[in-house]
């Protein structure tokens, strides 16, 4: 792991509940440093990552630093203890690395959904099916899709989705793998007038500039959950576990809730993440 970088003692304010308000970590409960996030390209291409670490960083008097990558390859840095706290959207994947013993919990965020978008002329003729039966009809028409391909959140549902529809697109011509992340994977799909697929808050930032429309949405097997999860101290010594743990905390919280919950309606008219902190997991993926 990095060096953290040293920073004199902060007064910060004493976390206390006023009317349902987090405030922010008391001075002797988050240690001197910054703390580092972990998480993936789909917080920060929304946008949402940054709002809601300035929000952190307004009430805890923190510094933050992000590091971006796919759930896969952030899965595999908390793994080895690069980071203080982690915010994935991986579901199988993080059950495993909490069996691990890496993390101290795992909480549910908040959620958005997949969607797959396409070229207005849908040459496959997916629009208004559902997930699985679209994506048999883009292999059956031989019709350009962009994967990821980066072992991400996305990445894994997408391949779930291949299995669930009966086919094993890796090596064929029409099916393209960027290997980046979400919004150079929109990129590539735009240029190439192709289908993929998208979780609705990243495609909506970047919207006017694709030339795509959603195709396929309000699949129940397509909800895109995002969990938060600590890093262990005891496995860990070298975090900032209790700087991860207020951040964890805040994500939960009240206020940290209605932040999710009121991001993005001002510029779109309504909320690209649904807060779900008080939701059980297989509620939403029943």
């Amino acid at each position: 792991m990095s060096q953290l970088k040293k920073m004199k003692p902060i007064s910060l304010i004493s976390c206390i509940l006023l009317a349902g308000m987090w405030v922010g970590p008391s001075k002797a409960q988050v240690a001197s440093g910054e703390l580092i996030v972990l998480t993936t390209t789909t917080t920060q291409d929304s946008g949402i990552l940054k709002y809601l670490v300035d929000a952190f960083e307004k009430r805890s008097g923190l510094k933050v630093k992000t590091i971006v990558a796919g759930s896969g390859d952030i899965l595999k840095q908390g793994a080895k203890g690069e980071g203080d706290v982690l915010l994935t959207h991986s579901p199988e994947a993080e059950k495993e690395w909490m069996k691990q013993g890496n993390g101290t919990s795992r909480r549910l965020v908040m959620y958005n959904d997949f969607v797959i978008i396409g070229p207005p002329n849908d040459p496959a003729q997916i629009q208004g099916s559902l997930a699985a039966p679209a994506l048999k009809k883009i292999a059956e028409k031989q019709a350009i899709f962009v994967s990821r391909g980066d072992q991400s959140g996305t990445h894994v549902r997408e391949l779930a989705l291949w299995k669930r529809a009966g086919i094993d697109p890796k090596g064929q011509g029409w099916y393209l793998s960027t290997g980046q992340g979400q919004g150079l994977t929109m990129d590539v799909a735009s240029q190439r007038q192709a289908y993929a697929l998208t979780d609705r808050g990243t495609y909506l930032v970047v919207e006017k500039r694709l030339g795509l429309r959603i195709l396929v949405e309000n699949d129940p097997g397509l909800y895109n959950i995002y969990h938060v999860m600590p890093a262990d101290a005891k496995k860990f010594p070298r975090a900032n576990a209790k700087a991860g743990q207020a951040f964890a905390d805040f994500l939960v919280s009240p206020e940290g809730q209605k932040t999710i919950g009121e991001f993005g309606k001002k510029e779109y008219g309504r909320s690209l993440f649904m807060p779900a902190a008080d939701k059980k997991e297989e509620d939403l993926l029943s």
